[in-house]
């Protein structure tokens, strides 16, 4: 199998679309070899990961490799739920120490252009939330905003607000902000008092997310929720706090870039709403850009298969590096076998009846298994952290970033 094969197959992608950015990347930058030197990079990471797990490479089978890979990610996760203290997430104190640690690995100013809570207390009034006013028992939403801290309301809006109306009714003045609505002052992070996680799960029950953030007002919540700790609950929040920690700043950065343009706020609800760009001209060469997981949704949406960039992935890149760092220092964790730059490393391994199937080598993607009870295959962050290897190889890492923020509200890069 060929490099550009085999690449293909861990893209899913047709291998023709694969030969043709190959060649194209070629013709433009004038850099050769880039799928053999990307081929040969996976495989010497895999085969390292292979040693590692006590795998003999001709005997490797897929099921046998995820579930190697899963127990190495809950011993991970069991280290670091003892390092931070074996913390209650139930409780509103449980997040203390990990709040600080994750700042003290995130180093570097954490400050961004925010909105002012004076705008955000005059969205509340122009549209009460009504099931919020109705959980605590307010009468109007000017005792529920004199009373309550305005950043819980508006994470609360996001888990107790029917989502339709949110994003059709509440969010629709937001068109309207200007730059002067903003100001610049600290990311928060905020664990929700605990009264927050009862109501929650008296209106929705188990299915939220325990961390969920806002970009717009530069803010991080953990919701303690009334369940039993599970495998991989320390990693997924200790993962994704660093990982938001850097969305938080790559969209203050927008939100500035954009201040002074006339439309501020309909480019605002674009980038908030995840927007992507359509049909792009056939006759122009472009790496589309993706500001979300389209494959959460859809495994087969057919942007998945053009040449892509995707922003999260550069924010879990920052993190994960972070992650090597703070590893480093303290070999206890166990996250040692997840160090190094391989969050784009895949496998193609036997499958029974099945014939083949891919398994990502990601730290992220198997934390997401582990925290479902090791059901369902995830390989998404793999992917798209492939896509953006490539792109990298060619123009790389300061440029990628440098290209999407330049040219997000388009929706694609032209080269």
């Amino acid at each position: 199998m060929s490099s550009i094969q085999y690449i293909a197959k861990l893209l899913r992608a047709p291998e023709e679309t694969l030969q043709k950015l190959f060649v194209k990347m070629e013709e433009i930058t004038g850099k050769k070899g880039v799928a053999d030197k990307i081929f040969e990079e996976n495989k010497k990471i895999m085969a390292q990961k292979l040693v590692d797990l006590n795998i003999p490479e001709d005997k490797a089978d897929a099921q046998f490799v995820e579930g190697e890979l899963l127990k190495r990610t809950k011993e991970a996760d069991a280290a670091l739920f003892d390092f931070l203290g074996r913390p209650d997430f139930s409780k509103e104190d449980c997040c203390t120490g990990l709040i600080k640690l994750v700042k003290d690995i995130k180093a570097g100013e954490e400050t961004g252009f925010f909105l002012k809570e004076e705008k955000m207390k005059s969205f509340l009034v122009l549209n009460p939330p009504k099931n919020i006013l109705s959980a605590l028992g307010y009468a109007n939403v000017g005792d529920l905003i004199e009373k309550e801290d305005i950043y819980e309301i508006f994470a609360a809006l996001r888990f107790l607000e029917d989502e339709r109306w949110v994003n059709r009714i509440f969010f629709r003045p937001y068109k309207d902000l200007r730059a002067d609505h903003f100001e610049k002052r600290e990311i928060k992070i905020r664990v929700l008092p605990q009264k927050w996680g009862a109501i929650a799960e008296k209106f929705i029950g188990q299915k939220l997310h325990s961390l969920s953030h806002l970009k717009e007002l530069g803010l991080i919540f953990i919701i303690p929720l009334k369940k039993e700790q599970f495998p991989g609950q320390s990693l997924e929040v200790f993962s994704l706090l660093l990982h938001y920690l850097h969305e938080i700043d790559f969209y203050s950065r927008l939100f500035k870039q954009i201040s002074s343009e006339a439309d501020f706020g309909g480019k605002l609800v674009d980038l908030l709403s995840g927007k992507i760009a359509g049909e792009i001209p056939s006759e122009k060469f472009f790496w589309r850009i993706l500001v979300r997981y389209l494959a959460k949704k859809d495994e087969s949406d057919p942007r998945l298969f053009e040449a892509h960039v995707n922003p999260e992935t550069i924010h879990w890149l920052k993190a994960e590096k972070e992650m090597d760092m703070f590893t480093k220092k303290n070999p206890k964790l166990k996250l040692d076998f997840w160090q190094e730059a391989d969050d784009f490393v895949g496998g193609i391994f036997p499958a029974g009846k099945k014939g083949e199937e891919i398994v990502s080598f990601d730290l992220i993607d198997n934390v997401i298994s582990l925290t479902h009870g090791g059901i369902g295959k995830y390989l998404y962050h793999q992917q798209e952290a492939l896509w953006n290897k490539i792109f990298i190889e060619y123009m790389g890492e300061e440029k990628l970033e440098e290209l999407v923020i330049k040219n997000i509200d388009k929706g694609y890069i032209e080269l």
